[in-house]
């Protein structure tokens, strides 16, 4: 009542609205800081991302002018070696004489050495182009250039006062057993005095195409394997009874895995013909040197 009469009661009534409406703002001015923290922190983080990506970009720029670069490179030769002209180049090369650790032998298989690359500079992505590969550089780089040895060794570095060059890498040593595996034919000799001896084949009439007429397609190709199968399963048996010290196993590449023999090397080739003459021929392609100039 004397609230009313003092107008007590209009005032606490705007107060209450006033208070309601403050805490309504500090709600709103809470919520607004909430949201200018995270778009603080949003904006931070963006420019984080922003830097990481600024620095990536700047990096596979980098990587591309070096890949270009590269791309630019051009050995100052290759050439493919066998017989007498190998002979003659790894004698030649035997022949360089570089004082104390004055000549880097290095058997690169993938990853180019710190000795290489501090060696050949600029050159030395040629290097990773020919890996795997036996590099010869002398320290004044007059002698600059890599040889893939069939029967490469395990990856090594070596300063001498010569090229370390063994000729069991290049030519087949006596004793190495070399098999042609085709999925119609198999052939298989043994290295002696430099010739292949002891030639054993096995051939099998696999149908290589389907007539129009006759059985189905399905069925033709359940019977093609089933020949191919047991074509493998007669090389296996020859090498099982040879059971070669050390093997190499050159042919087709879609049946090469299925010999599941241990061989030193293993190589996709095309060899045609005669079982024995395209042993010969797969074992030729094998056993040559690519030389390239560094």
């Amino acid at each position: 009542m004397l609230d009313s009469l003092l107008g007590r009661a209009e005032l606490k009534a705007r107060i209450e609205e006033l208070e309601e409406e403050k805490r309504h703002l500090e709600r709103r001015l809470d919520a607004e800081s909430g949201r200018r923290a995270d778009a603080v922190t949003a904006k931070q983080d963006a420019e984080e991302r922003v830097n990481r990506l600024e620095d990536r970009i700047a990096d596979l720029e980098g990587r591309l002018d070096e890949d270009e670069a590269a791309a630019d490179l051009a050995p100052r030769g290759v050439e493919s070696l066998r017989g007498d002209r190998l002979d003659a180049v790894l004698d030649r090369l035997r022949s360089v004489e570089a004082g104390p650790e004055g000549a880097l032998t290095a058997s690169v298989a993938s990853s180019v050495p710190d000795a290489v690359t501090d060696l050949l500079g600029d050159r030395a992505p040629l290097v990773d182009r020919a890996a795997p590969c036996l590099v010869c550089v002398d320290d004044a780089r007059l002698v600059s250039v890599a040889l893939d040895p069939p029967l490469a060794p395990e990856a090594f570095v070596a300063w001498d006062d010569g090229f370390r060059l063994d000729d069991d890498w290049f030519h087949p040593p006596d004793g190495l057993t070399v098999a042609l595996v085709r999925s119609d034919l198999f052939a298989v000799g043994v290295y002696e005095d430099g010739e292949l001896a002891e030639v054993e084949t096995v051939e099998t009439d696999v149908k290589s195409a389907h007539s129009k007429g006759g059985f189905s397609q399905s069925r033709f190709e359940r019977r093609r394997n089933d020949q191919i199968a047991t074509h493998l399963d007669d090389s296996r048996a020859v090498l099982d009874r040879r059971d070669p010290d050390r093997l190499v196993l050159l042919g087709e590449r879609t049946v090469l895995d299925d010999i599941d023999r241990e061989a030193v090397a293993v190589e996709a080739v095309d060899a045609s013909g005669d079982p024995a003459a395209a042993l010969g021929d797969a074992a030729d392609s094998f056993f040559t040197t690519r030389l390239t100039l560094l």
